[in-house]
């Protein structure tokens, strides 16, 4: 199936075609005048008319576009007009240099707009039947460059389809490319995708099943606690959701409030009644709120924390700040994702930002910023 360039390439032949017989159409008829004297001017001016006719109806179907184009009729039209220098005298006024033009624009412009065979004929058959009815009315008599003129119409044509067989095969070059970049391109953006969702898997097992074992496993948390239980259970519910489709919009007040629960911390929460956003956004914002929270649980060496939230759906700011043991964010390890994925990561992806803010006995401000039109 041909693509996108080789299809406005036919197009553009078919255009291209009809208006180069047409430019060319008033000086040749021109010249055919001009070139005819008094007694013959009427006959010279009635095959003018008609060629310009038929060359102007011919035009109008190729820009029209409406099927094969009626190459044959055609040919068998500038056929006529060859003919017609028994009517004019043209071989003894010596007036065929206008229906050389005309038959020779037309085997050209031919090979623009049809197969190699069909244009092929189409040049020989017009060409080679104009040299017979020139030499069948004397003009090897009268001038043989008469005859020897037209015999160029069909080089001309033979030129004109190799040039255009050169674009042609440009055209599919180019339309394998585009195919091939399409490939590409589509490959890269599935191999992101899922990317992306394995990151966020491994973001949600970082944040919920992982960090509730490694509590367990190294005696933060004694492994009867009434609370671990519950905790366990809203994981694994989180870890469903994730792989499950989402709504298209949440709220995300009743996000933040309803992770608050699984803190096991004494939170200050400030925000709005409602701040409804598209499910991506309010769910990423959400997790890494809790991530920043459960930091503040392992490492913070305090149980309680503020959480604010301010703005709207066009612009939101969440501040998550303790009084705890702070820290140094420079010297945070590579291999520690929480911060650097779980919230740097999640926020990035979304298109907003999360700036730690912490020194050594100062505590904590992660400040989560979001802006619509950002992502």
């Amino acid at each position: 199936m041909a693509g996108e360039a080789a299809r406005l390439l036919v197009r553009f032949g078919r255009r291209y075609a009809a208006a180069m017989r047409l430019a060319t159409l008033a000086p040749i008829c021109a010249i055919a005048l001009f070139r005819a004297p008094p007694e013959h001017l009427a006959p010279t001016a009635a095959v003018a008319a008609v060629a310009a006719v038929w060359t102007c109806g011919y035009a109008w179907w190729l820009r029209a576009g409406r099927g094969t184009a009626p190459v044959a009729l055609d040919v068998a039209v500038l056929l006529g007009l060859a003919a017609s220098v028994f009517w004019t005298d043209a071989i003894e006024d010596r007036n065929t240099g206008w229906l050389r033009l005309l038959i020779t624009f037309a085997c050209v412009t031919c090979q623009w707009h049809t197969s190699p065979p069909v244009g092929g004929t189409a040049a020989v058959v017009a060409g080679g039947g104009a040299m017979a009815f020139y030499t069948a009315a004397g003009a090897l008599d009268v001038d043989t460059t008469l005859v020897t003129g037209q015999m160029w119409a069909v080089p001309a044509a033979a030129l004109s389809r190799a040039a255009w067989v050169l674009v042609h095969h440009a055209a599919e070059k180019a339309d394998r490319m585009a195919a091939e970049a399409a490939r590409i391109r589509g490959a890269s953006l599935v191999a992101t995708a899922v990317r992306t969702e394995e990151r966020e898997l491994a973001n949600s097992l970082h944040d919920t099943a992982a960090t509730t074992l490694l509590m367990v496993g190294t005696g933060q948390v004694r492994s009867d606690a009434d609370w671990l239980a519950p905790q366990a259970r809203r994981d694994l519910d989180r870890l469903r959701s994730d792989s499950g489709r989402a709504p298209r919009h949440a709220d995300l007040v009743d996000l933040l409030r309803a992770d608050l629960d699984a803190t096991h911390l004494t939170v200050e929460f400030d925000a709005p009644a409602r701040l409804v956003l598209p499910f991506e956004i309010a769910r990423v914002i959400a997790d890494a709120a809790g991530e920043a929270l459960t930091n503040v649980r392992r490492h913070a060496g305090t149980t309680r924390a503020t959480v604010r939230l301010s703005g709207d759906a066009r612009a939101l700011r969440l501040d998550i700040a303790d009084r705890g043991k702070g820290f140094s964010p420079a010297g945070v390890p590579d291999t520690r994702r929480g911060l650097r994925e779980s919230v740097r990561g999640r926020m990035s992806r979304v298109g907003g930002t999360a700036t730690i803010t912490s020194a050594e006995g100062e505590g904590t401000l992660v400040r989560l910023e979001w802006r619509a039109g950002d992502e």
